[in-house]
C-alpha cells in the first residue's frame, strides 16, 4: 500500500512456496493438476490487466495464489474474494479518512489515490482466509 505495487520477489515466494510444499504434500498428478492452475490464471489475468481492469501486479499475485486452491473449492475461494474485497475496500477507506491511523503510515500512495484500491490487500485476505477454512474444514474432530 505504500507504493500500491506487489514486489515480484514477494509473488515469485509464494509461487516456490507451493513448488516446494506442494510437491512434497500432493501426490503427483493432484501437484500437477494445481500447478495448472497458476498458467491459466496468469493467462487470465494478463488479458485483464491489458484491458485495465485489474493492475499486473494483481494478476501475478492471483497467479501465484492459483495453485493453493483446489479446484472443486474455486466458487467458494471466489465468494470469499468478493467478501474480502467489499471489507478491504472498507476497512482501506475507513482508515484512509481517519487521521491518527493515516498518520501511522504518512507515505503511503494508496491514501492518495482516489480512484485506485490496492486489491493485493483483499488478495492475500482471500487467501489466508481459503486456508485457514481448508485447515478446519479438514482437520481431524477435536475431543
Amino acid at each position: 500500500m505504500r507504493s500500491m505495487r506487489i514486489p515480484n520477489g514477494s509473488v515469485l515466494l509464494l509461487a516456490a512456496g507451493f513448488l516446494v510444499i506442494g510437491l512434497l504434500a500432493l501426490p503427483w498428478k493432484g501437484y500437477l493438476a494445481q500447478l495448472v492452475h497458476l498458467p491459466v490464471v496468469l493467462a487470465v489475468g494478463f488479458v485483464a490487466s491489458s484491458l485495465r481492469l485489474v493492475g499486473a501486479g494483481d494478476a501475478k499475485f492471483a497467479a501465484a495464489m492459483a495453485p493453493y486452491v483446489a479446484r472443486g473449492d474455486g466458487l467458494l475461494f471466489l465468494y470469499l474474494f468478493a467478501a474480502m474485497m467489499v471489507g478491504a475496500f472498507i476497512g482501506h477507506r475507513t482508515a484512509r479518512s481517519i487521521p491518527a491511523l493515516r498518520n501511522l503510515a504518512p507515505d503511503w500512495e494508496s491514501w492518495s489515490r482516489r480512484r485506485d484500491f490496492p486489491m493485493g490487500l483483499a488478495l492475500a485476505g482471500a487467501l489466508v482466509g481459503y486456508l485457514l477454512i481448508a485447515l478446519l474444514r479438514d482437520a481431524p474432530a477435536l475431543g
